[in-house]
C-alpha cells in the first residue's frame, strides 16, 4: 500500500467514525488496548532511530530481535514511514555520502552495505549517482598516498619495490575500488615518496 492509498484509508475511516459518532454510537475512534500494546514497540523504534537513520528492513529487523511480536513491528515499521521517520531513499543517500566521504568507502562496498541492510536495488543506484569517477579517483589518491608516505627506506631492489607497491595498492583495493586505478594511483604515490626519500 503506497502512504497515498494509506491515507485515503485513515481519512475514510476517520469520517466513518465522526458519521458513527454524530449518529450517537460514542465508541472511541482510538483503540486504547491496541495503542497499549504498540507502545513498547514504537519506544524501542524511536530509540533507535534517534540514535541513527535506518533502512525499513534494518529497523524491522531489530525490533523482531527484541522479540516483540511480528504484527506490532509492521504496524510500527509502516507508521514510521508514513510519517517520515523511515525512508529509504534518505537513508541510502545519507549512508553513501557519509561513508564514502568519511570511511573513503567504493561504491562496490557501499552497494553491499545497502544491500544488507535491505534497501531497495533502484534506491541504491540511485543514491550511489553522487559519487563521481573523480570523487573516486581522488579518493583512492589520497589512500595510496597516504599509505607511501609511511614508506621508511627507499626499496633495495625490484622484488622489495614490489612488495612494498601490493602493501600500498591493498589499502584502497581492500576498500572495493577498481585494482587497475589503484595500482596505477599506487605506483605514483610510491615513486614520489621514493624521490623524497632520495633526496
Amino acid at each position: 500500500m503506497t502512504m497515498r492509498n494509506s491515507q485515503e484509508v485513515k481519512i475514510a475511516g476517520l469520517r466513518e467514525a465522526l458519521q458513527n459518532w454524530e449518529e450517537g454510537d460514542t465508541a472511541p475512534i482510538i483503540d486504547a488496548e491496541a495503542e497499549k500494546a504498540l507502545a513498547p514497540v514504537r519506544a524501542k523504534a524511536v530509540g533507535l532511530l534517534n540514535h541513527r537513520d535506518r533502512s525499513a528492513h534494518e529497523l524491522r529487523t531489530r525490533l523482531l530481535d527484541a522479540e516483540f511480536a511480528e504484527e506490532l513491528v509492521e504496524q510500527v515499521v509502516e507508521r514510521c514511514i508514513e510519517n517520515g521517520m523511515v525512508d529509504d531513499a534518505r537513508f541510502a543517500t545519507e549512508w553513501v555520502r557519509h561513508r564514502h566521504e568519511n570511511q573513503k568507502k567504493s561504491p562496490a562496498v557501499l552497494r553491499r552495505e545497502l544491500q544488507n541492510k535491505g534497501v531497495h536495488g533502484a534506491l541504491i543506484e540511485e543514491a550511489l549517482q553522487q559519487i563521481s569517477w573523480d570523487s573516486q579517483q581522488e579518493t583512492i589518491a589520497q589512500l595510496v598516498t597516504k599509505k607511501a608516505g609511511t614508506v621508511k627506506t627507499v626499496p633495495a631492489d625490484r622484488a622489495e619495490y614490489n612488495k612494498v607497491l601490493k602493501r600500498v595498492v591493498g589499502v584502497a583495493a581492500r576498500r572495493g575500488f577498481p585494482e587497475g586505478a589503484c595500482l596505477a594511483a599506487a605506483r605514483q604515490a610510491l615513486d614520489e615518496r621514493i624521490n623524497q626519500l632520495e633526496n
